[in-house]
């Protein structure tokens, strides 16, 4: 029997302001019913490799004084790729500022800036070929502390939704071997760190095999 962790298998891809769309529409009239999590199935472990390269960026033009650029100013001391269930956080002194998330998905990373700063890092569950999480910006739409799934009626905590298709971060079993049907699975405490922290209408950015340094800028 297969089981899946993840989100609604449509796709929505926004990259350098073009969108793409795969399934029956982009944006629909009326929400769609919140589908995610379930169990998770075996993926080949191969294919899904952790790197070091842990900081994605997007690459475009700021329109508007709220998407200006800003400048990595620290990445967390982590030795070595982050493994499965691995995950850190360190806010202390860390002024207050814009929120932004990256994630790449081939690292398979979870990273959290504030001014600047990386806070937060993660490793995550991802979707597959069949399954993709989407590349682009999305903006968090809403958040729910005690969120359960439409579909398969499991408890999905700390949903951050990207995509009114079932596209989401939440808390999961991170494991090796494991795959989503396109969310981002983050391990339960780092799930919650990064609820209280982001708002409605910050943005997650999904990139693959895009790093940054100290010094280069981000744009959404």
């Amino acid at each position: 029997m297969l089981k899946w962790i993840g989100g609604a298998s449509a796709a929505i891809a926004l990259a350098l302001g073009i969108a793409v769309a795969s399934g029956d529409r982009l944006f629909p009239a009326t929400e769609a019913p919140f589908s995610d999590q379930a169990e998770a199935i075996p993926v080949d472990p191969a294919k899904v490799p952790l790197t070091d390269e842990r900081v994605p960026d997007q690459v475009g033009q700021a329109t508007d004084p709220a998407d200006a650029p800003f400048v990595i100013k620290r990445i967390l001391p982590i030795n070595g790729p982050i493994k499965y269930g691995e995950w850190h956080w360190d806010d202390k002194d860390v002024p207050p500022g814009p929120l932004v998330v990256t994630v790449d998905l081939e690292a398979r990373v979870i990273s959290v800036f504030r001014d600047g700063y990386e806070i937060g890092a993660a490793a995550v569950l991802l979707g597959t070929q069949e399954h993709p999480t989407p590349l682009g910006t999305f903006p968090i739409l809403e958040k729910k502390r005690h969120n359960v799934s439409t579909i398969y009626d499991v408890p999905m905590p700390y949903t951050m939704r990207l995509t009114w298709d079932g596209i989401a971060i939440h808390a999961s079993e991170v494991e090796n071997g494991y795959a989503s049907h396109g969310c981002i699975g983050t391990p339960e405490e780092f799930a919650a760190k990064l609820f209280a922290a982001i708002e409605t209408g910050d943005k997650v950015i999904i990139t693959r095999g895009k790093t940054l340094a100290l010094g280069d800028a981000i744009v959404s």
